[in-house]
Formats: C-alpha cells, structure tokens, sequence
C-alpha cells in the first residue's frame, strides 16, 4: 500500500484529501490540459498501488477533483513527482495548498528535505517554489522529452516549518497561487503549462528518487 491515507484538510471551500482510484477520470482529464506528455491511468494505478514510497493528494471542491499532487519518500527526502491544478482553478492558491500539504505529510513520514525538477522557462513556477524555501542545485540537461528543455534541480533543506517561508516579490503574479504550475510549481496565475516539474516515471517509482518524463 502506498502511503496515501490519513490527511484531511482543514474546513474549506477546497479540501485537501488522500488520492484514490476513483479521483482518476478527474486527475486525468486535468493531467490530459497540463502535461504535453500526460501519465496513462495505468501509471497512476501503479503509483497508488504498487509503491511503497508513494504519496498522492487531490484538491477537491465539492465533489469535483480541482487539483493534484505525488512524492516519493525515501529515508529522509521527498521528491515531488507531479503537481498540477485544473485551468479553471488557477490563481486561487491551489497548487500553493497542495505544496504545502505535501510538506506537511513529509514531515510526519520523516522527511526533513525536498527536491524537485522544474522547467527552466516556467518561471512561475520556480516563484511559487522559492517561495516556499526551494533553491536552485544544479541543471538536467534534457530533462523534458517533449522538447528535450532542461530542467532546475530544486531543494529545500528544511521543512520545517511547512508552507511559504519567503516573503513574496512584488508582481510575482499573486502568488499563492494556483498553477498548473499550480501544481508542482504552482502558483497562481500560471495558466497554461501545468506543473512541468517533475512529472516522474511511475515506472522507476520503486526505485531511487529521480524519475522521468510522464510515461
């Protein structure tokens, strides 16, 4: 069993709960308007099945799947393996929800750092990340399969306390955001490319932290 099962959100317009096999039509057809390589059902399936490093979360309003999120956690790191929130949804803190969430359940797995990949162009982003104590580490080169963009390495060393923990920049796009970048990088505003962060293979999933373009 995989490690999504026992959070709640606090009462709110959006809840913040476990992902199931039966958010999947929903996560999909948000996964289908992020990613220009989305997951199959199958690889989601296995993520919240077959492994045991895996924890996935959706953002819900009313019955309706608004917003998602996954990480491996191993030891003591969580790697951010995708993050995207509906079009729709953007800009109203989403994906900075979903990011903190992820946060807070990292630390009661163990966890005390967080990594993750993110497009060199999506500078959204990378601004809701910072936000959140994430900084720059290094370069993949190639990272993305559909256009072969590198991605940035990010780390944040210290997870406590979860959630933003920089003060935001003027114009940074109201960040608390939202973003399909909302999603791994959320934040708000982002508007069309989802959260090209880490979007990692659920096939190496059992491995090592480190994945690759969706499958």
């Amino acid at each position: 069993m995989a490690l999504s099962h026992d959070v709640r959100s606090q009462p709110a317009e959006i809840r913040i709960e476990p992902m199931t096999p039966g958010d999947l039509p929903g996560v999909l057809a948000i996964e289908r308007r992020s990613f220009p390589t989305p997951w199959s059902e199958r690889a989601f399936v296995s993520e919240l099945r077959d492994n045991l490093y895996a924890d996935y979360i959706v953002a819900r309003h009313g019955d309706r799947v608004v917003g998602y999120a996954g990480m491996w956690c191993i030891l003591d790191e969580a790697h951010v393996t995708t993050i995207a929130v509906d079009p729709e949804f953007r800009g109203r803190g989403v994906g900075d929800r979903l990011l903190t969430a992820l946060e807070q359940r990292a630390l009661r797995y163990g966890c005390r750092r967080m990594t993750l990949e993110v497009r060199v162009s999506n500078h959204v982003a990378q601004r809701l990340y910072r936000r959140h104590g994430f900084r720059p580490c290094g370069i993949r080169r190639g990272y993305y399969v559909d256009n072969g963009e590198d991605a940035i390495v990010m780390w944040r060393d210290r997870l406590d306390p979860p959630g933003p923990v920089v003060t935001e920049e003027p114009g940074a796009e109201g960040a608390r955001g939202a973003a399909a970048a909302d999603g791994l990088e959320a934040t708000d505003g982002v508007a069309s490319s989802g959260v090209d962060s880490t979007s990692a293979s659920a096939a190496g999933a059992s491995g090592a932290a480190g994945g690759s373009e969706a499958p």
